[in-house]
């Protein structure tokens, strides 16, 4: 069976769910122009500057349901 499930989604998935990794956030976002909110990894990454404010990265890991969005399996069946 095919599946869209990629190794990636499968870290975030245990990243989330495995209470090992603690700096999440919900973050207002847009996906194909329509309102949504994604689960974030926030990582604190080093100044780009000698002496300057440390900069974070925001990894988006899971998006929202928007009004726009169907499920449907690889036979094209609605979930």
């Amino acid at each position: 069976m095919s599946t869209n499930i990629t190794e990636e989604h499968r870290r975030a998935f245990e990243a989330l769910t495995g209470g090992e990794a603690g700096s999440f956030c919900l973050f207002s976002c847009f996906v194909s122009g329509e309102p949504a909110a994604a689960i974030a990894a926030v990582s604190r990454c080093p100044p780009q500057q000698e002496g300057g404010e440390p900069d974070y990265l925001i990894t988006p890991l899971f998006v929202s349901v928007t009004p726009g969005m169907t499920l449907v399996d690889h036979d094209g069946r609605q979930a």
